[in-house]
């Protein structure tokens, strides 16, 4: 412990000047323009806004393009209400067409609205309110990492309306994934500019992320408040910690193989595709696979990891407990990065895999249960004889833990081979995705958002709403996903637009019709989360400092929202994020910044002046 507070005590001089530093810098620009304040800002906080607006815009697009899906697989003669108007019928009924919507329903809610909330928002605006920071290490590059994906969420958006050699190629359509041949040149399926926008979109995102991660490593590695160890840190930054970690070290090698692929279908080169410039050069349609999931399967984790941090954070204060085996998550979320990097191939069983190689992926895989069984068995232990309160952020973070357990149950037939084979091209992988990235990943980030919404705009949302959207969105999410799960073992392949095609599909056409009246409620519902998000804004009751009674240090900064540079004074830790029912104070929790026998400041209204 001494050692901790020598440390925390070095960081506690450093801190002092950039205290006085940022204190002037503050008071020297009283009045900033409202350009310099709001749009090109380089506050942590106002770009974590930002990257929240603008990701869950996003957000509503990938959900129109999912329910345009939908319809076109339950009604597949029909064509899609307004889409056929603006296209025209036969272009919509078209296969190409609905590859199209495909790949541009998964490329924006994975890469623009799923990464960009989890990272890009929470990691924005929670980083340095948590860990007692004034702001970011490189405020400067911060800004840009904002400025530099949204131009690539506007190229994407451009992509869709790029045509291609035909009236029916629109935009790409080869999958999220986009595997070459699907994604070659001339008349391949997704032949066209629209496909080469794609790509580069993705390469500036990228740019993006990499700005990201590095500011955010660098701020929890060198700006923590005194006293605050790695063993003090919230679960929620230890999350976005590895993230961080996996961004870095993932991003670049999907960025290289997106400029490759860009130099075949632009330049003629032959690294996937056979050049037509080059008649005797062969590229290798498998190195494209090798290196797509090498990122990609990170990428899920990056998709998910921050989600289980938010969680970990909510779960204690509306438990009134302390997390159940703090270090053991932490490690637990250190195990499930390190061996993501080791299992891509077992989304390439089908590619003739040598298999020995394959076993090797299969049991690499099944080795990422443990860690994930750790986290899950570790927030039942958390809640175990708690005194659990039923808020809407409490609904969300329960619905993630039960949701992630299916989706990671389901997960396992995917690790075994012989058993990935039969379904790897079905619909049960739809399933499964979507437990794991709607039922984890977006339960968490709406968890999130309800959960710091008072600190970050200085209201409550409305309770009830936020309720009534939660049970709909519950609800309609099993009803649409789970039956997935049924047509996918009946056999309905993935990626086609008209099931009724198949004889042996027929029966199970009810099923799609079920699932996307279900679908477009799921849609429904969320109206009300934005109208909420909305209205709370300007007109929810106001919140007080720290309206859960929290004990980390976002609850602690002297004005709700926070000011600029968060904290009048650099805050000192003294304990772990975790406090709660302490037999050491009377109240049931400890904030982290209260020292042991002082008067406790959140009766007073949470912040301790």
């Amino acid at each position: 412990m001494s050692a901790d507070s020598k440390h925390g005590h070095d960081h506690g001089h450093a801190h002092d000047h950039g205290h006085d530093h940022g204190h002037g810098h503050g008071h020297g620009h009283e009045e900033p323009s409202f350009i310099r304040k709001y749009i090109f800002s380089e506050d942590h906080k106002v770009i974590g806004v930002q990257f929240l607006i603008v990701s869950l815009l996003f957000l509503a697009v990938g959900g129109l393009l999912a329910l345009a899906v939908r319809y076109q697989i339950a009604w597949p003669n029909q064509g899609i209400p307004i889409l056929n108007q603006l296209y025209g019928e036969n272009v919509v009924k078209d296969q190409k067409f609905y590859n199209m919507l495909f790949t541009m329903h998964a490329t924006f809610m994975i890469f623009f609205a799923i990464i960009p909330l989890l990272v890009g928002f929470f990691g924005n605006y929670l980083i340095p309110l948590k860990i007692g920071a004034r702001d970011m290490a490189f405020p400067f590059l911060n800004m840009l990492s904002f400025w530099t994906a949204l131009p690539a969420g506007i190229i994407m958006i451009a992509a869709l309306f790029v045509s291609g050699g035909d009236s029916a190629t629109y935009a790409s359509g080869g999958g999220w994934t986009n595997y070459p041949t699907l994604s070659e040149v001339g008349d391949g399926i997704a032949g066209g500019k629209g496909q080469t926008l794609w790509l580069i979109s993705l390469i500036v995102l990228g740019a993006s992320s990499i700005m990201g991660a590095i500011n955010y490593l660098t701020t929890i590695i060198n700006m923590r408040a005194p006293g605050m160890s790695f063993h003090r840190l919230p679960l929620s930054i230890w999350s976005l910690f590895i993230t961080s970690i996996l961004v870095l070290f993932a991003t670049p090698v999907l960025t290289s193989a997106l400029g490759m692929l860009v130099f075949d279908r632009e330049v003629g080169t032959t690294f996937f595709l056979n050049g037509p410039k080059w008649p005797g050069a062969e590229g290798q349609p498998l190195l494209w696979q090798h290196i797509f999931w090498f990122y990609s399967h990170p990428a899920v984790y990056i998709m998910i990891l921050p989600a289980m941090g938010v969680v970990s954070d909510i779960l204690p204060v509306f438990a009134r407990k302390p997390i159940f085996g703090y270090k053991a998550m932490a490690y637990a979320m250190a195990g499930i990065a390190g061996l993501g990097f080791i299992v891509w191939g077992h989304h390439m069983f089908q590619s003739g895999m040598n298999p020995v190689l394959g076993t090797t992926f299969m049991i690499s895989t099944m080795f990422i249960a443990v860690p994930s069984a750790i986290k899950t068995f570790n927030w039942l232990g958390t809640l175990w004889g708690g005194q659990i309160q039923f808020t809407t952020p409490m609904l969300h973070a329960l619905s993630f833990v039960a949701m992630f357990a299916i989706g990671g149950l389901s997960g396992i037939y995917m690790a075994s081979t012989p058993v990935d084979i039969f379904i790897h091209d079905t619909y049960f992988i739809v399933a499964h995705i979507h437990y794991v990235l709607f039922g984890g990943s977006l339960f968490g980030i709406f968890a999130g958002i309800t959960f710091w919404f008072p600190k970050i705009f200085g209201r409550m949302m409305s309770e009830r709403f936020g309720k009534v959207h939660f049970f709909l969105t519950f609800i309609f999410f099993n009803l649409t996903f789970f039956a997935m799960h049924v047509v996918g073992a009946g056999g309905m392949m993935r990626r086609i637009a008209n099931p009724t095609h198949y004889e042996f599909l027929q029966p199970l056409q009810p099923w799609n019709i079920l699932m996307t009246y279900a679908a477009i409620a799921l849609g429904l519902s969320q109206i009300i989360f934005f109208a909420n998000f909305v209205l709370s804004i300007f007109m929810g009751e106001k919140a007080s400092a720290n309206p859960w009674r929290s004990t980390t240090l976002e609850w602690h900064t002297s004005t709700t929202p926070p000011p600029h540079g968060n904290f009048d004074k650099q805050p000192h830790v003294y304990h772990g994020p975790y406090e709660f029912s302490s037999p050491l104070t009377e109240e049931d929790f400890l904030p982290q910044w209260q020292k042991l026998g002082e008067a406790q400041p959140a009766k007073a209204g949470g912040h301790g002046h």
